[in-house]
């Protein structure tokens, strides 16, 4: 088996791999090898493939996480290994590699995912657990009825609304949101590119509420064909417990089906009460669940 810094080419490897390994996990080829051709900015982003024979059998990348303020903060994306090639080393070498890289551009905490299984694999690369992930899915057959908003409220798409104001609110509303580091340093450029300039992201369907002429909520949607991942639902702190993050998420979803997306996934921190009970309310269903984990460089 061996390890090599993944390239565009790999994309379509990757995003099969992913889907069998994560199915609940939302990426299309485009957009990975989007990723990996034009790296995000500010982030030192690397990945690297486990090669068997010529075939992708196992991914993983690492980078500086550039939306906290929290410094030397690094991440390594949830290692992907094919079922049939686990316990061959490959999941180490791929950890190995993500590792030294962060250490290379100086992070000193880092953040990974791990499935309830893989934790014993975590805690001997030297991660403790720290929280739940929950992951739910959908079935949006038959297309789910539009919302109406009530009085004072109009439902917009991000095509109508552009990215500056969406970028404002996006932020502002990601502040509080229950994690290992706050999100609060998310700037322009960054959003940019993952949010804006994603070639998943659908612009028709992801949905901002305005609230006598002000921006309150916002529910953004990347897609993958007919599966939709709900990349982020959120309500300004102001204007919360007021039922608005149920109503953007319940436009995007009526858009999204619209459109031809039969599945929408989602997670959510296990201690986002308020997000896990609106995903309820929708009809998701619990598909899977994963912890954060945590380590510190020396």
């Amino acid at each position: 088996m061996r390890i090599r810094t993944a390239v565009p080419e790999d994309a379509a490897e990757v995003v099969a791999l992913r889907a069998l390994v994560h199915p609940y996990l939302v990426r299309g080829v485009e957009s990975t090898r989007h990723m990996i051709a034009h790296p995000p900015p500010g982030e030192d982003w690397a990945a690297w493939v486990a090669e068997l024979d010529g075939r992708v059998v196992g991914w993983a990348s690492a980078y500086r996480n550039s939306q906290t303020s929290e410094p030397n903060f690094g991440e390594i994306s949830l290692p992907h290994v094919h079922p049939e090639h686990r316990g061959r080393g490959g999941g180490t070498a791929l950890f190995t590699a993500a590792l030294a890289h962060l250490r290379a551009i100086g992070a000193r905490r880092v953040l990974t995912w791990a499935q309830p299984e893989a934790l014993p694999f975590a805690r001997r690369h030297g991660f403790a657990p720290s929280r739940e992930l929950r992951y739910s899915a959908l079935d949006l057959r038959p297309t789910p009825p539009m919302p109406q908003p009530p009085p004072g409220v109009r439902l917009l798409s991000a095509a109508e609304v552009g990215p500056r104001l969406l970028h404002r609110l996006d932020a502002e509303a990601a502040r509080d949101e229950p994690g290992d580091a706050p999100v609060d340093a998310m700037s322009y450029d960054s959003w940019q590119y993952e949010v804006w300039q994603n070639p998943g992201l659908d612009r028709e369907a992801s949905t901002l509420a305005e609230a006598d002429g002000t921006p309150v909520a916002l529910s953004l949607v990347k897609r993958d064909g007919d599966r939709m991942w709900s990349e982020f639902t959120g309500t300004l702190s102001t204007h919360r417990r007021r039922g608005f993050a149920g109503l953007v998420k319940r436009a995007a979803l009526h858009r999204a089906a619209a459109r031809g997306v039969r599945t929408a996934y989602t997670s959510n921190d296990g201690a986002n009460a308020p997000m896990l009970a609106v995903n309820a309310r929708l009809g998701y269903r619990p598909v899977a669940s994963q912890w954060t984990c945590l380590r510190t460089l020396t």
